[in-house]
């Protein structure tokens, strides 16, 4: 009876230890859970209502959001530079509106298109964030913002005098440029719209869901593949890596390229189910939103996995759904939940860098009191 009454406290304190690093490790999907909690009764929005719009914002959302598991995996971080990927994608619909090919031959000319854009641009981010090891998250931050400015200047100056525009419905009045929004109201969901099935008064879009899992399967499958080995050796240790002979910056541009192609795809994806896009500030967020969303799912910067995609998809963007009408039962303005909800996206990243750097930290603290405690036992056993 002793033992067991000695063995309580070890379990108990077990416990709280364990507890402690759940919530440790998982404070921030725990918040949206908390938030979502809140907002969803006093939004007052039919179930109905909140399924249909999570459903459209998963087959939305989740091709982007995915495109970010590779860098981590690799060890370089949150890939803002997917915003570059996002304005090869608008490129190709740019194309294909501007030659009528609409419907799926539309997208797929969109994605054919983007492919050679995406792996010039996944190349070059590649490139300059080899020489920025370290600081990749904030060097790709920039490299989007640099890379913004050529967007603009190739698709408002560019396209029409030297680069060939044909319809002038896309043009600006003055004859060249394209105009702030182009429609894409021939191709609107015919991607989600194909093989759709309806449960429940809830619409799922089959094969958009379908690609979203061949998405998956293929980075579970890169994952086991020689060069989805080396990612994972370099994004534990460049330098180990490099000694068991792996090519680490030849690795590092390889995952920023499929990275850039998959976030392509991703925006051709997100901009068919919308209809329409701005044509010079549809990219601009769309990395934050989505890098804010897979943090919401639990993700880190050194660890992310499909379960986080999926978890960050349906707490971020069911806050993003019923906030607007929480703000609106509670102050009788809905642009507070507007503001409330850009203000928690960057929140969001903020907190989970902090704590990362955090654990980082307290991780370098924690390894440098050992090998001190080693070193002053190999000097007493000396000694000896």
């Amino acid at each position: 009876m002793k033992k067991i009454n000695n063995s309580l406290p070890r379990g108990g304190a077990e416990w709280g230890r364990a507890l402690r690093k759940f919530l440790s490790d998982n404070i921030v999907p725990i918040m949206f859970v908390l938030i979502c909690a809140y907002c969803i009764p006093r939004a007052d929005l039919s179930w109905s209502y909140l399924l249909n719009e999570g459903m459209t914002r998963l087959g939305r959302n989740a091709f982007l959001i995915l495109s970010l598991l590779i860098p981590v995996m690799a060890g370089m971080g949150m890939n803002f530079g997917m915003t570059l990927g996002a304005m090869a994608g608008e490129i190709g619909l740019i194309f294909a509106a501007d030659w009528q090919v609409w419907g799926i031959p539309g997208l797929i000319l969109a994605a054919i298109i983007s492919i050679p854009i995406s792996i010039l641009l996944g190349i070059m981010i590649g490139e300059l964030l080899n020489r920025a090891k370290g600081r990749e998250m904030i060097t790709s931050y920039m490299i989007s913002f640099a890379m913004d400015g050529v967007y603009q200047f190739i698709v408002l100056f560019m396209m029409g005098p030297i680069i060939p525009i044909i319809h002038d419905s896309l043009k600006l009045p003055r004859g060249y440029g394209i105009r702030v929004t182009v429609s894409l109201l021939n191709m609107r969901q015919s991607l989600d719209n194909l093989l759709a099935v309806s449960v429940g008064g809830v619409k799922i879009p089959v094969l958009t869901l379908i690609i979203i899992a061949a998405a998956c399967l293929f980075i579970l499958w890169f994952r086991r593949t020689k060069l989805g080995q080396d990612m994972r050796a370099v994004g534990q240790d460049m330098e180990v890596a490099r000694d068991a002979g792996i090519n680490v910056e030849r690795t590092r541009i390889i995952s920023m390229v499929i990275s850039t192609v998959f976030a392509g795809f991703g925006m051709i994806i997100y901009l068919q189910n919308v209809g329409n896009f701005p044509t010079y500030t549809a990219h601009t967020q769309i990395g934050m939103f989505s890098i804010a969303a897979l943090l919401v799912g639990g993700a880190s910067v050194e660890k992310a996995s499909i379960k986080n995609v999926f978890l960050g998809v349906i707490l971020f963007h069911t806050m993003f759904i019923v906030a607007p009408r929480t703000g609106t039962v509670i102050t009788g303005d809905s642009m507070i939940g507007e503001y409330f909800r850009v203000f928690v996206s960057y929140a969001v990243i903020t907190i989970a860098l902090v704590m990362y750097e955090a654990k980082k930290r307290k991780a370098k603290s924690a390894a440098g009191l050992q090998l001190a405690a080693d070193q002053l036992t190999e000097e007493e056993a000396k000694a000896k």
